[in-house]
């Protein structure tokens, strides 16, 4: 079963849609993130594709990440709840909550724009290169994974 289409206007409109949908008091059904922190945390990968703000690991770390990690992130099967993060993605700080939604939104629409050929072997920062069915995977799946986290 393939995943929803992110490089897709009407995929990437459904998820802004989810977005907007939440309010800054917005409380999870798990986990122990505020709303304001979630979204910061799904900015990460985002960050990661556009801007110079995360180291890329060591060639071991990786080594790892590609071998272990990897086809966890990029295939089509949901993430379980409570998962473990990397530690990048930890927020554990509070956050605010319309600043971290515009700069979601605004990466969003960024990455629909591109469209996928532009992310077909395209290098990420943690796995090597993807190809546009892996991206499409990591960002759809991530983002439709906390958005259900918050009920939306």
């Amino acid at each position: 079963m393939a995943l929803p289409d992110i490089f897709s206007k009407g995929v990437a409109d459904g998820i802004v849609n989810r977005i907007n949908a939440l309010k800054p008091d917005t409380q999870p059904k798990w986990g122990k993130m505020s709303v304001g922190q979630m979204l910061a945390h799904c900015n990460v990968t985002y960050e990661m594709v556009y801007e110079d703000k995360h180291p890329a690991p060591s060639f071991f770390v990786k080594l790892m990440l590609t071998a272990f990690v990897k086809k966890l992130v990029t295939n089509e099967a949901p993430y379980k709840q409570n998962s473990r993060t990397a530690p990048q993605f930890l927020i554990t700080d509070a956050r605010d909550f319309e600043k971290e939604k515009s700069r979601l939104i605004a990466y969003i629409g960024k990455t629909q724009q591109l469209g996928g050929a532009h992310f077909d072997g395209k290098l990420s920062n943690s796995f090597g290169k993807l190809n546009t069915v892996e991206w499409n995977n990591m960002f759809y799946k991530h983002l439709n994974h906390h958005l259900s986290q918050f009920g939306v």
